[in-house]
């Protein structure tokens, strides 16, 4: 057995525990050693018998003088036990442990740990962690810093103490150290075998704390050494189709005379990126990242453009339906007088692509029914809503054709160079010329009334139309305090705007039923739409001025940004209402940044330094990608091992190790997915 060992394979127990593992993230028997504690209970103060006082946490060692089941008048099981010491001895209780009297028996040496408690005018230890002791073995449960780890059903911290111990013992002298002695020096990093042991069992916080710092060097150092590989390797082993720019000069700035808009400097800039990129023999490989409304489907349509030139088909898909339908209204207006032919393909609109000189689709498009003459660009949006296959079968249907992703979550710049380190990146962080921002409002809850009827007033005297946002469906009984979507819809029927017209929206209905409703929504039908996070993407309506959202403490910041992006969408002035039962400075302070701070990486920075990487994607997002040791918001270790990686990378191969471990990492991720 070593280290690659997969778990299934490690003999009865392991095997036997193998599923439930899975769930903690081990897979092989190294994964233990990166399954790190996130706490540590401080046993380390360790008393004689005597000495011991009411509410210390401590340690005691001495002999078992008796132990025992015992039950109770309502027949409780009980373990009851004695330790002695050399100044005195302590009475020990647990609860429905029956096996207790077979692992701890009279005359053992044992060592135990606990907060003491005090019954019938003595001291005593109740359930205190225990082991016994044998001379050659140094405590893990008690007498130190203890290791607490996350658990599943039937997998506790003391078993995974046990088993963490043991492999330590047993084969840290077998691990690698990938890290190059130059970068260890320099950096003033702890050896990886010693990172490993006072990461689990440390001599003192200052230990444990060097270790996890040497442990999240590796992981965001492997991560950034891995982007740069699947980068070169995305360069050197496919063969794109270089489109002809200057052939078609005349072409281009027809087109972007026409546009109803002036682009951008943003845009000019992602475009001038996006056409250097089609030009190269290599495929494009690119992330355009830009808020809600900053243009990226405007600068995907001229790529698209270019490529109809040259002769190629485009691809453009979208993770939902609605969002399909709306990305085919824009390219076709901007696209139509050119006579490029502009078809859709989604679950319930099926059209001949082969006709088309560009389709737009859902995962429909990924349907082995769906072919290309000879697809030349392949657009994806939101790009974290697709998996790796998916990905990889839209490329697939084209000879190496180029791909642009495009996002909308608003992530840091220094994390978006990170995660995605194997793209190029485009920026698009103004808004376009005219569109006014939103303005936005933390209502105090004397003024909720006074909202209501100022909301009123906007609908009837300009027509506009209003999203209020909850954040659950229905109420909990945990939160009855956070307004939940069903039940806020009919108070504001019944109570508040009884005049108007409202439409409810959540996750659980109907694709159908979904869509009768927004379609309601969006012919003017409805003048307010009462709604879950569901609206977060997708969903394009000009005439919606107002943006209500309710318990806005529950959200992230980077959520609550491109959720005021549903409004603002025309030339009129829109408004975003935030309401909050919080009253904690903390969270007030979080949420008024909103009303000054309207760029999304801003917003996104910000709520990791205010709450922690948790929110950099918005609940709603899926795929994000996790650390295990690291975080996000440590900037100044991302810098760092950026430029580390950048540094080492053209010699990588004179470090065989480290270039086998990030070839291996890599693998599977050959391409941009």
């Amino acid at each position: 057995m070593n280290l690659d060992t997969p778990i299934n394979q490690a003999g009865p127990i392991f095997k036997k525990y193998s599923s439930r593992l899975e769930k903690l993230g081990i897979k092989k028997m190294e994964d233990f050693l990166y399954h790190i504690p996130f706490r540590y209970e401080d046993y380390s103060l360790v008393s004689k018998i005597a000495d011991i006082q009411l509410g210390e946490i401590v340690t005691i060692k001495g002999e078992v003088t008796e132990v025992k089941n015992e039950y109770t008048r309502r027949w409780k099981n009980l373990q009851k036990a004695k330790v002695a010491d050399e100044t005195g001895e302590i009475d020990i209780i647990w609860f429905n442990q029956p096996f207790i009297p077979k692992i701890i028996k009279k005359g053992d040496m044992v060592s135990l740990a606990g907060k003491v408690d005090w019954f019938k005018n003595k001291a005593i230890l109740q359930s205190p962690q225990y082991e016994v002791l044998f001379s050659e073995n140094e405590p893990i449960h008690t007498a130190r810093l203890v290791p607490i780890y996350n658990e599943t059903r039937g997998i506790s911290s003391k078993w995974l103490r046990r088993q963490i111990s043991k492999i330590i013992k047993e084969q840290i002298q077998f691990m690698n150290e990938y890290i190059p002695d130059s970068i260890i020096e320099k950096r003033e990093l702890m050896g990886l075998k010693r990172a490993i042991e006072q990461i689990h069992f440390p001599k003192s916080l200052a230990e444990a704390e060097k270790a996890r710092a040497r442990l999240a060097f590796d992981e965001l150092f492997f991560l950034q050494l891995a982007a740069l590989f699947r980068r070169s390797q995305w360069k050197n082993n496919f063969v794109g189709n270089p489109f002809s720019i200057s052939k078609y000069k005349k072409n281009i700035e027809e087109f972007l005379e026409k546009l109803p808009f002036d682009l951008t400097n943003a845009q000019k800039k992602a475009i001038k990126e996006v056409f250097k990129d089609l030009s190269s023999k290599k495929p494009m490989n690119r992330l355009l990242e830009g808020d809600v409304g900053s243009g990226k489907t405007v600068v995907a349509g001229i790529a698209m453009f270019l490529a109809y030139l040259n002769g190629f088909q485009s691809a453009i898909m979208a993770p939902t339906e609605i969002l399909a339908l709306q990305h085919f209204k824009t390219i076709d207006s901007l696209l139509s007088p050119f006579k490029v032919r502009v078809g859709i393909v989604t679950g319930s609109k099926k059209e001949n692509n082969k006709d088309c000189d560009i389709l737009v689709g859902t995962h429909a498009l990924l349907s082995k029914k769906i072919s290309f003459k000879n697809l030349g660009l392949a657009v994806i949006d939101e790009q974290q809503r697709f998996g790796v296959e998916q990905r990889a079968v839209i490329r697939k249907k084209g000879k190496s054709p180029h791909l642009l992703t495009m996002t909308a979550t608003p992530i840091p710049r220094t994390i978006a160079l990170t995660l995605y380190g194997d793209l190029d990146l485009s920026f698009l962080d103004e808004m376009p010329r005219g569109r006014k921002v939103v303005k936005t409002w933390l209502v105090p809850k004397e003024k909720r009334e006074d909202a209501y009827k100022w909301i009123t007033k906007q609908i009837i005297d300009s027509c506009g139309q209003v999203f209020i946002i909850c954040p659950f469906i229905e109420e909990s009984e945990t939160m009855t305090t956070v307004k939940a979507a069903v039940k806020e819809f009919e108070r504001l029927k019944k109570e508040v705007f009884p005049n108007l017209k409202l439409e409810l929206l959540h996750g659980k209905l109907k694709a159908k039923e979904k869509d009768t409703i927004l379609n309601k929504f969006k012919n003017g039908q409805a003048n307010i739409l009462v709604a879950t996070p569901v609206v977060e993407v997708g969903i394009d309506i000009p005439n919606a001025t107002i943006m209500v959202i309710e318990a806005a403490d529950r959200f992230g910041l980077s959520q609550l940004h491109q959720l005021r992006g549903r409004v603002g969408r025309s030339d009129k002035q829109s408004y975003c209402l935030l309401f909050t039962e919080s009253q904690n400075p903390g969270t007030i302070q979080r949420l008024k940044s909103l009303e000054s701070i309207f760029v999304g990486a801003e917003l996104a920075e910000l709520d990791l330094k205010l709450r922690g990487p948790g929110e950099i994607y918005g609940t709603a997002q899926h795929g994000a990608m996790q650390l295990k040791i690291a975080s996000f918001s440590d900037f100044s270790l991302i810098e760092k091992t950026r430029k580390e990686a950048e540094e080492i990378f053209p010699k990588l191969k004179d470090y065989l190790k480290l270039f086998e471990k990030i070839k291996k990492q890599s693998t599977k991720q050959i391409s941009p997915d």
